[in-house]
């Protein structure tokens, strides 16, 4: 498996990381011909080596035709269909929009078939973010890990006026994903480049352990005095699959004056809208009162849903929340014929290797009173068949 480390200490843009991606060995032609099959006439593409600090990086250019005019989502969305192109480059492109799409939706109060790209619906971003695709697709990435973002600061001149960095669009783009500024004043994540990390980027956080094969930069426009204007990429292969930890958020209240029948009900609700993991642990409060420490697991972006579950679903008057990693094996279903019938059991490897496996307790129950014998009895069934299989 190849992964793709994006160190964005000076922020990332949607040119930059073709640059990066460029000097990793991705053909800037036939990241040209991909994305020339939008139908887009007059895109000039060049590269070149440029200074910026201390280091030389890539800088890839696009000018846009003269005529070029900003667009409608469902124009772009139209435009990526009717584009044939390899099936991944249009689904990631497909969802970075989306992210786009509805990111601008919440800021200005618009359906999304309504939203008006201005900077990022211009022919240069919609190149940048397919071609990025495509050179993604063309190296062979199946994970990308991102850092915490440098973000800058100041303000930045757009089609909305005079705006604070990040841009608002930006910003809405960025919820529950580690970023910082470093004061420079200068926007140094665009809102492509916002978009392309929050749709694509599986966790956030330090390089993982990785056998590096591949080290690129790619430039910015503009060449900063405080700090170099360039993203680096890593490319390599994991050292063990599957180690890289993965970023998620815990969300804790303390309660004490609860009907304990109101916990089961907002953990049903809670693991209906995607939460890890919902548990209670008993905890001994202020003036002596028994109380229940009431924990939900999330991902980032179900943070603010699952918060609000809390006020809605008990009595608490405020939520913790903080990050955690994790790192999980990879975990598949399969199924084992029994004396007693089929059932599904969750196997979890490493390297290929089966480390852990459970015959699903919800069938081992159904055949169990289908077949009038002990539950324990067709539990231990299935794991007897899985096990002989396993060793086969």
């Amino acid at each position: 498996m190849k992964l793709a480390y994006l160190d964005c200490f000076s922020g990332i843009s949607g040119d930059m990381l073709l640059g990066a991606l460029v000097v990793c060995g991705a053909e800037l032609a036939a990241i040209e011909q991909t994305v020339a099959r939008l139908g887009i006439e007059g895109i000039e593409w060049s590269q070149e080596r440029v200074r910026r600090g201390s280091f030389m990086a890539t800088q890839v250019m696009i000018k846009a035709p003269v005529h070029s005019h900003h667009r409608h989502y469902h124009h772009i969305v139209e435009m990526i269909r009717k584009g044939e192109l390899p099936s991944r480059v249009e689904q990631n492109a497909l969802e970075i929009f989306r992210r786009l799409g509805e990111a601008e939706a919440a800021l200005h109060g618009w359906p999304m078939e309504k939203v008006h790209f201005h900077e990022v619906g211009a022919v240069d971003s919609i190149a940048d973010i397919v071609g990025a695709c495509a050179a993604l697709e063309m190296l062979s990435i199946e994970e990308i890990h991102c850092s915490a973002l440098n973000v800058g600061s100041g303000t930045v001149e757009c089609a909305h006026g005079t705006l604070p960095v990040p841009a608002p669009a930006t910003a809405e783009l960025l919820k529950g994903i580690p970023v910082y500024s470093s004061g420079i004043q200068a926007e140094m994540v665009t809102p492509t480049g916002a978009a392309i990390v929050a749709t694509l980027a599986r966790s956030f956080g330090p390089l993982p352990a990785m056998k590096s094969t591949a080290i690129g930069y790619g430039a910015g426009g503009r060449d900063n005095k405080q700090l170099p204007n360039v993203l680096r990429v890593t490319i390599g292969e994991p050292l063990v699959h599957g180690v890289g930890l993965e970023r998620l958020i815990m969300l804790e209240a303390n309660l004490d004056d609860m009907n304990p029948q109101l916990c089961g009900f907002f953990a049903e609700r809670a693991f209906a809208a995607g939460a890890l993991d919902v548990y209670f642990s008993a905890v001994q409060m202020k003036k002596n009162r028994p109380g229940v420490l009431l924990s939900v697991l999330c991902r980032p972006e179900q943070r603010d849903e699952l918060m609000g579950l809390y006020f809605q679903e008990t009595t608490t008057l405020g939520v913790r929340c903080y990050e955690v990693f994790r790192r999980a094996l990879e975990r598949q279903m399969e199924e084992v014929s029994t004396a007693f019938g089929a059932v599904r059991v969750k196997v979890a490897r490493e390297n290929g290797r089966v480390l852990n496996f459970s015959p699903e307790f919800e069938d081992c129950r159904r055949l169990a009173e289908a077949h009038a014998v002990p539950l324990r009895k067709v539990l231990q069934e299935a794991a007897f068949v899985f096990w002989n299989k396993s060793r086969s």
